[in-house]
């Protein structure tokens, strides 16, 4: 039941954020010297002008698929890592969130790839008249045909720099939120606690690791259109640097931070939901007033979502 909370709360929170997500890309690596967004809510509503609304959820199915498969990952990890550790305390969250966050890479790296191809397909145009990639399926499988293995996995080295520490800075702050607000399951505002602390988690993990991710969808999007720029993680940061200054890290920022807190709000919110629901359904009216102190707990190594 855990793993399907987990599954529906991350596929609520995309849904929520995946416009924020797609503002996101777009600022990151569009061009400097003929930018086409001149901030994040004039990318909005360009992005509807032009495109529409579904403009605003272009490469969703690439998360969506890849949901199933990084929730199982995150939850397995966490939970057997924390099992390992023995001891419930704040460092030894960091850690198995860590954990968590860089072996999911193997699935998030290709799933990113595609959402960030489909994401700037058809950039400007209502309806393209030249789609190169029909679905997301279909992009990785023509970017697996024409670079193999190594263009399918492009951008895993700083995908893993920023999932690692992300994902422990998110489980870390989560857990130190929920120890001071004192989310206990007989609270009768354990909801709105438990959705303030994911907010606020999803916000404190991206700003730890938000250049780098900066940098992932720049190596990403390198490429689209037949011309590769950057040679290395290093030339891209050199290029950048060098062309819009220390301020490119912050490309985007404003829309990320606004889809962070509403997208962990969402999944907390809907995973707490079915948990109760469910534990109120299979082990009686009562569970609740007769669970032990560390409930809240369990409940915070199971909801985790899987996308920040």
């Amino acid at each position: 039941m855990d793993f399907v909370a987990g599954c529906i709360g991350g596929a609520a929170g995309v849904l929520v954020g995946h416009p924020f997500d797609t503002v996101k890309v777009r600022l990151q690596v569009q061009s400097v010297d003929k930018p086409l967004y001149r901030g994040t809510f004039h990318c909005f509503q360009s992005i509807i002008r032009q495109e529409s609304m579904f403009g605003l959820y272009k490469g969703i199915g690439s998360p969506m698929m890849g949901l199933t498969f990084i929730n199982a990952i995150v939850f397995g990890v966490q939970g057997n890592t924390m099992r390992l550790l023995a001891q419930d305390t704040p460092m030894n969250q960091f850690l198995a969130g860590a954990a968590a966050g860089a072996i999911q890479c193997v699935i998030c790296c290709p799933m990113e790839l595609a959402k960030t191809r489909m994401q700037l397909q058809g950039t400007g145009e209502k309806k393209s008249s030249r789609k190169l990639y029909k679905n997301s399926l279909d992009c990785l499988a023509r970017i697996y045909n024409r670079e193999g293995l190594r263009g399918v996995n492009r951008g895993m080295l700083t995908t893993l720099i920023r999932e690692t520490p992300g994902f422990g800075v998110y489980f870390l702050a989560y857990d130190v939120l929920t120890r001071s607000l004192g989310c206990e399951p007989d609270d009768r505002y354990m909801i709105p606690k438990l959705m303030f602390a994911g907010g606020m988690a999803g916000i404190a993990s991206w700003l730890s690791t938000y250049p780098v991710d900066v940098i992932k969808s720049r190596l990403q999007a390198d490429g689209v259109g037949g011309v590769n720029q950057y040679s290395s993680i290093a030339d891209c940061v050199r290029q950048s640097v060098k062309r819009e200054g220390y301020m490119v890290f912050t490309r985007g920022l404003t829309s990320t931070l606004l889809r962070a807190f509403p997208v962990n709000a969402a999944t907390f919110a809907t995973v707490t939901l079915i948990l109760m629901y469910a534990r109120g359904t299979l082990e009686g009216p009562n569970d609740c007033e007769s669970a032990s102190p560390s409930h809240h707990t369990q409940i915070q190594q199971q909801a985790q979502p899987s996308s920040l």
